[in-house]
């Protein structure tokens, strides 16, 4: 049973950083440092330009290898970019990396408070001291140590979820591939051929199947979601909608994206037959691969018209918002690359046919794709760039654009059929982040914990990111992410065991009169049992603190954000300076 413990010997070390500027064009980091120094117990006050630089580490590293600290507060950027940072530092240098505190003087001071640079540096003065006031108190923690289960759950059978399994069974591991579908492929089902280099979607997908298939340490699942998910990192349970039981040690999400669908009338979608998707289109020509004129409806098309960004990069105020009250304001990414390939290929084809291109701006931002985009323009595509104050609008004549490259002049051009470059969304799996607590963006994909430093990773320990559940990704893009989330967990797995952050409640049995108002408080199933007084099960456990708030005993609370620590915090901030 985890007790409250006791604080260690206290040698405070503050390093103040100037972040390059973003923070000491506003703050005097100078003074923070020398207001600090005294303060309390501290014996040690520095200021450096980047103190995420391995200069700046080695200030803090010999400082604690000298002996004259054994206890650090860094006041700097944002705790997400550099905690972890810090914290590897002071392993290194031998100390216990949880006897340190990161206070965020740059989002919380000098990028909020740029018209008040007197204002910023007290506000940042008194954070700092907070920071010393509650580093005090901390005791050393441990990680907290766990067996791990050396398999893999890949949810989600496209591109991304077969590189995935078959980069985890390359790495040793057992894996489980779940697909809600009748087969494995995903979009690859749906595709033809792909940009930039024209393979075939079949070539890609029949390799990964007959590897797959002769994998013995993949077992495939068809027809297959997921009833509940129970457990923590290294040791999650699953039960299938067949009612089948196992045990996994981490999660690869590879649910994928699907295409955005334009509602009834936008941009006369269904209501007027000339009108289709890029998607649409692609599927009719897969379907009719040897046509050599044009056929829709069953008419000749000699004039078609492509207009982008269809469900991409709306407007707020212009655009419906989608079922869930927002818009899709993002760029897809895909669509351009997509459709230049698409016109290129039909030009080839049906050498008849006249093609106009309508866009916001063409984003063909991959190796190679932009010389389909000058292929297309080279074989006589005529270009037209709107603004978004002022989208194309389709009449009975054709397609009435106000166009930016002749100087906003408002023309009508004659079509016969008119392509919707649609965007994509991800794929709905409102499901599975209900159960598993999994952070979305304001895209509504999944978020990474860090684009650069766990791009994915989440926060959620144990889960990671495979192809475009994260974002817009082609082919290639989520054939890597997906090699680089196995890498991840595989990584995790390795040893055996994980180690979890030790941010977790524990219990003061002198003080716990077993009332129970924890546990009914507690939202994570387990972690918190009521025998004779209230138990933790550190690995189910998130630290998310409501035990602590509703406990009228004071018998219950997170490690290394004590209620103690609270108080200090609070009676730093509030203290008038001199």
């Amino acid at each position: 049973m985890n007790k409250v413990g006791n604080k260690v010997g206290n040698k405070i070390g503050v390093y103040v950083c100037h972040c390059g500027g973003n923070i000491s064009d506003v703050i005097d980091v100078k003074k923070v440092a020398e207001k600090c120094a005294g303060c309390g117990d501290v014996v040690q006050s520095k200021d450096y330009v980047f103190m995420c630089s391995d200069p700046g580490q080695n200030l803090i590293i010999e400082d604690i290898r000298s002996g004259k600290v054994d206890k650090v507060v860094v006041a700097a950027c944002s705790p997400a970019l550099h905690e972890l940072t810090f914290r590897k530092a002071l392993k290194r240098a031998g100390l216990n990396p949880y006897l340190y505190d990161h206070v965020n003087i740059r989002e919380q001071s000098s990028w909020v408070h740029k018209s008040d640079k007197d204002g910023a540096t007290l506000k940042a003065i008194k954070l700092v001291k907070a920071g010393v006031a509650k580093v005090a108190l901390q005791d050393s923690l441990e990680e907290i140590s766990s067996k791990a289960e050396p398999s893999i759950t890949v949810i989600g059978g496209g591109v991304a979820g077969m590189h995935t399994a078959l980069a985890g069974a390359g790495m040793g591991l057992k894996v489980i591939l779940l697909e809600k579908e009748k087969a494995l492929g995903g979009k690859l089902l749906e595709l033809d051929k792909l940009y930039p280099d024209d393979k075939k979607a079949t070539d890609v997908l029949n390799p990964l199947l007959e590897k797959i298939k002769n994998e013995s340490l993949i077992q495939v699942f068809l027809n297959t979601t997921i009833k509940e998910i129970k457990g923590f990192v290294g040791n999650f349970e699953l039960i299938l909608s067949s009612g089948e039981k196992f045990k996994t040690g981490a999660i690869m999400m590879a649910t994928g994206m699907q295409s955005y669908t334009p509602q009834t009338g936008e941009m006369e979608y269904k209501s007027d037959a000339k009108v289709i998707t890029l998607f649409e289109l692609q599927k009719k020509l897969k379907e009719n691969h040897a046509d050599k004129k044009m056929i829709y409806a069953g008419k000749e098309i000699k004039n078609i018209a492509f207009i982008h960004c269809v469900g991409s990069r709306q407007v707020d105020g212009q655009h419906a918002p989608q079922a869930d009250g927002k818009i899709n304001d993002y760029c897809s990414r895909l669509c351009c690359t997509s459709a230049l390939h698409t016109i290129n290929k039909m030009q080839e084809r049906f050498t008849e046919l006249k093609f106009f291109d309508f866009y916001q701006d063409i984003r063909t931002y991959g190796r190679g794709h932009e010389e389909l985009y000058e292929k297309a323009s080279k074989n006589g595509v005529t270009f037209f760039r709107y603004s978004a104050e002022t989208p194309p609008t389709i009449t009975q004549e054709g397609v009435l654009v106000k166009d930016i490259l002749t100087w906003n002049e408002e023309l009508i051009v004659p079509v016969d059929l008119i392509v919707l470059v649609t965007g994509v969304l991800p794929n709905p799996i409102d499901d599975l982040v209900s159960m598993l607590k999994l952070p979305r963006g304001v895209d509504r994909f999944l978020q990474e914990a860090h684009p650069k430093l766990r791009p994915v990773e989440i926060a959620n320990s144990g889960i990671y990111l495979s192809g475009a559940c994260q974002g817009p990704m082609d082919v290639k893009e989520a054939t890597f992410a997906a090699k680089a989330s196995v890498s991840k967990a595989s990584a995790l797995l390795a040893p055996g065991f994980i180690t979890i952050e030790p941010f977790v409640a524990r219990v003061c049995e002198e003080k716990c009169q077993a009332c129970g108002l924890c546990v009914a408080e507690c939202s994570y199933t387990g972690a918190i049992k009521l025998e004779k007084k209230a138990i933790i099960t550190p690995a189910l456990c998130k630290g998310c603190g409501a035990c602590a708030a509703v406990c009228p005993h004071r018998a219950i609370e997170v490690a290394g954000w004590s209620l103690d620590q609270f108080d200090a915090m609070v009676t730093a901030i509030a203290k008038e300076e001199d």
